[in-house]
């Protein structure tokens, strides 16, 4: 039986890695290598082509995808692929989105797998306005894929938590960006209007349960954080999912690793 075969179930795994090349010193691609992931959705890659190595770009048994940020050292979004796609959509055909990188989409037969990384819209009043701005035009390209036919799991920072349980201090957080009024409103539309499903929160209804945590005093000693990274899929393909956790056992960027196994198999495409 080939590695291919024995890949079951299908295992996502998406992390923001505020800095692509940062995260591979401290350890990543060795902690991918034992992951024995179908795809592995990178966001905020703060890098370029040229700076990737062939190790970095493809490591072995993977292959990368990448869109990148127009600006060096800003943004940017991959995916690590265990086997070919059948189509890579890069953008969402919006240029001053997709100037800053953050949807990239892989087609295997009826399924998409999606890396995305919303703005935070933390650094200020302009950037938010980005983000409101970002959340209104994204809604198009989400519809479409609920309403396609196929499945779809769109992985990443989504930078919003959506309820109470989803960050530690959320009464002092109520006027800030990430968990705003507004945009929690929005991220309930995707799931209540469009039928997404929050994947994790499908399996795990704990608290505590974050995904981030600022590098201010001592929030990741004292688990003082924020679950803002997502796989939020169609209901088929959601409803398959049978493990999900936050690795938290070695640190790679200011993010956790999200890992969710899909009872199910990577579907086949026209090179398989």
């Amino acid at each position: 039986m080939t590695k291919a075969q024995t890949r079951f179930p299908l295992r996502i795994i998406t992390l923001n890695l505020n800095g692509l090349r940062s995260a591979v010193n401290k350890g990543l691609l060795r902690w991918l290598r034992r992951q024995n992931a179908d795809v592995v959705c990178l966001q905020e890659l703060k890098a370029q082509q040229a700076d990737l190595t062939g190790a970095v770009r493809d490591p072995t048994p993977l292959t990368g995808y990448f869109h990148f940020a127009d600006k060096k050292g800003y943004s940017g979004v991959g995916l690590y692929c265990a086997k070919t796609p059948d189509r890579v959509v890069s953008g969402l055909g919006i240029a001053d989105i997709d100037m800053e990188g953050r949807y990239l989409e892989a087609q295997f037969g009826a399924l998409s797998v999606v890396s995305f990384y919303l703005p935070s819209g933390s650094s200020s009043p302009e950037r938010l306005a980005v983000k409101f701005s970002f959340l209104e035009r994204v809604i198009p390209r989400l519809h479409a894929l609920a309403t396609s036919g196929r499945e779809a799991i769109i992985c990443g920072d989504w930078n919003i938590a959506h309820r109470e349980i989803d960050l530690k201090n959320w009464r002092s957080n109520q006027k800030n960006p990430g968990f705003l009024p507004e945009e929690r409103a929005w991220l309930s539309g995707v799931f209540d209007r469009l039928g997404y499903v929050d994947v994790f929160r499908r399996i795990d209804p704990r608290p505590d349960r974050y995904t981030w945590w600022s590098n201010r005093g001592q929030a990741w000693a004292k688990n003082v954080g924020w679950r803002i990274d997502y796989q939020i899929a169609t209901p088929g393909i959601a409803a398959k999912a049978i493990k999900a956790s936050i690795y938290k056992a070695k640190r790679f960027s200011d993010h956790a690793p999200l890992i969710i196994d899909y009872d199910c198999e990577l579907p086949a495409t026209r090179d398989s």
